[in-house]
């Protein structure tokens, strides 16, 4: 099975926010991003779009982040709409196929129903899971340890 990665604003959402539920004390973009492993900017670039979405409070200097809700009432697709860009779909079909080619000039339209329908299935699944359920599966992998 190929596996491709579209956008990692996703992952890195929920990393920040399971990292904030998980971890005691004062939680910044800085420490954060020490668990994610990448640049504190980018952190707060999408702790910018969480808090937005209404699912963070953050706090200047030492106060860093919390969550506005319990783990168990954040549904994944709640995350992924707050950082993804909803006029635009999970797939993006190029640009600009050549009109003159049969195939070119119809690709858009023959991919719209099996792309929707994708996008969909993303989103169903995702509602079905919470950050709770990934917290408790991270816990039950740290205890394996």
């Amino acid at each position: 099975m190929i596996i491709i990665s579209i956008n990692t604003q996703f992952p890195v959402a929920v990393h920040i926010l399971a990292f904030s539920a998980i971890v005691d004390g004062h939680i910044t973009s800085d420490f954060i991003a020490t668990s994610v492993n990448t640049n504190p900017v980018v952190i707060r670039r999408i702790n910018t779009l969480l808090k937005k979405a209404g699912l963070i409070k953050t706090h200047s200097g030492v106060g860093g982040v919390s969550l506005n809700y319990d783990p168990k009432e954040i549904k994944l697709l709640d995350i992924y709409k707050a950082v993804t860009n909803q006029q635009n779909s999970l797939f993006d079909v190029h640009n600009a196929p050549n009109p003159e080619c049969p195939v070119g000039s119809n690709i858009h339209e023959s991919l719209k129903a099996p792309l929707i329908e994708a996008q969909l299935a993303l989103e169903n699944s995702l509602a079905r899971y919470t950050l709770d359920d990934i917290i408790q599966t991270i816990n039950e992998l740290n205890l394996k340890k």
